[in-house]
This record gives C-alpha cells, structure tokens and sequence, in this order.
C-alpha cells in the first residue's frame, strides 16, 4: 500500500524538486500539491493523507496557523521544510519527527521519509498532540520575538554538528552554502550568505564585504585604504577585505 503524500510549498521549483525527489519511491504516491495555505487547509478537510511535506512561510496562512485550522488531530504525518536553518535546530530540541531545510537533498530526504515509515509501522502514523503543540509553541513565539539563533546545525554527511553562534568568528561565502569558519575549522551550511546576514543578530554579524560576515567580537583592528575600502583584522590573524559598505555596516552597529 502506497503512502498518500501532499506537498505544500508556494516556491514552484520547490515543490518540482521534492516531486522529482520522491518520484524514485515506490512506496510513495504523490496525491496532491498546494501553493499556500488556503489551499491547504481545503484540501486537507477534503481527503485523508498519509503524509504532509509543508513549507512554514507561505502567503495567505503560515504552517502554523494552518495547524491550527486544520486541528492538530486532523493532520497527517507532518514534515516540515524551511529555508531558514534556525527553525531545524527548535523542531529538534522539541522533538518533531523531521525537518528539512532547502534546497532539499536527497540523503536528508531519504532519512526523514524512514523516519515516517517507522512511524507507521510502529502505529504511531500521526505526530502527537503534545510534540505538535510544543512545535507550534516555540517556533510561533520565536517568530514573534524575531529572536536570533544561539546555535546552528551542521550536516556533515550521516554527522550532525551544532555550531555555536559566538564561536564563529566570520562566515565567507560559497555559492548557495556559507562557510563557517570556528578557530581552525570550517564547516559548510547550506544557507546563502544572504540568509545568515537576515537570520543573524546584526549587532554582532556584520557584513563588511559581499562575500563576507564577520563577528565583532572577534575583530582586533580595522585597516582602512581610502575612502572606499580596507581591511578587517581579526584576533586570530586573518585578514578580510572591506568594502565602502561594509565600513557604513560598521560605523551604523558602533553608533547603537
């Protein structure tokens, strides 16, 4: 018996690279698409699914508030997916049954489709009242304080890591990931250097450089060169090149 499955996302080529991803599935059969959370909501009163991969952002209703409308006994089995990474480390720390950050990759998405049918199997085919409560409760009140993530998690092939935000000492980027560079390690995050500049607390992460995020606290000296560039001098020796941008970056956090 093939599992219903419902993909929610409001990014076309979101929902086309999930489709594709669990197309190589035979348990699977992908039974419905929605592209915001009025279409959710209607369909999921309309017809049972097994299986619900839903996007927390999307206009009309968020993944939360359809919840909510929907009831939490009413839900399929919930996987939720987010490009922000900070949302993965909560749904951890409250236990939900899986998260996946975009853009989706196969091997995470392989480990979170044997996680729902262990899920099944064990008779245990919907997330629990308390798990999804706790779930809505933390990421609803973060959401609404905007508050910055103290910790991101890493994924190193079958390792997950948690990297603390005050160790890191700058963020360079690379491509579609971020490198995190900690002392004498580096660690790769699939989130643009874009995000983190929007997820990151701005009073401490600045972005001196458009391929570039330093922490102040771990500066030692600014380096200028004219009026339009310099150098950022980090405690640890490394230098990083700052723009004219970067400089007002820097001069706006001093004044705060």
């Amino acid at each position: 018996m093939k599992l219903k499955v419902l993909i929610a996302d409001d990014e076309p080529l979101a929902r086309e690279r999930l489709r594709f991803l669990l197309s190589s599935d035979e348990e699977i059969e992908i039974c419905g698409e929605c592209r915001n959370g009025k279409e959710v909501v209607a369909t999921l009163k309309e017809k049972r699914y097994d299986v619900l991969f839903l996007d927390i952002q999307m206009p009309g209703s968020s993944g939360f508030e359809i919840i909510e409308q929907v009831g939490q006994a009413n839900m399929p089995i919930t996987v939720f997916v987010t490009a922000h990474n900070h949302y993965a480390v909560k749904a951890f720390e409250v236990h939900a049954l899986d998260y996946l950050t975009k853009p989706v990759e196969p091997e995470r998405l392989q480990s979170a489709l044997l996680c729902v049918k262990e899920r099944i199997i064990s008779q245990a085919a919907m997330v629990t009242q308390e798990q999804l409560k706790s779930v809505l409760a933390v990421l609803s009140e973060t959401s609404k304080r905007e508050e910055h993530p103290k910790r991101l998690l890493v994924h190193n092939g079958t390792k997950d890591s948690f990297v603390s935000i005050e160790d890191i000492e700058w963020i360079e980027a690379a491509d579609y990931y971020s490198c995190l560079h900690v002392g004498t390690k580096k660690f790769m995050l699939r989130e643009t250097i874009k995000q983190l500049a929007d997820t990151l607390d701005p009073r401490k992460f600045v972005r001196v450089h458009r391929s570039a995020i330093v922490n102040i606290d771990h500066v030692r000296e600014i380096l200028r060169e004219g009026r339009n560039e310099g150098w950022i001098a980090l405690s640890s020796g490394h230098r990083l090149k700052m723009s004219k941008v970067g400089w007002q970056n820097l001069l706006a956090v001093s004044r705060k």
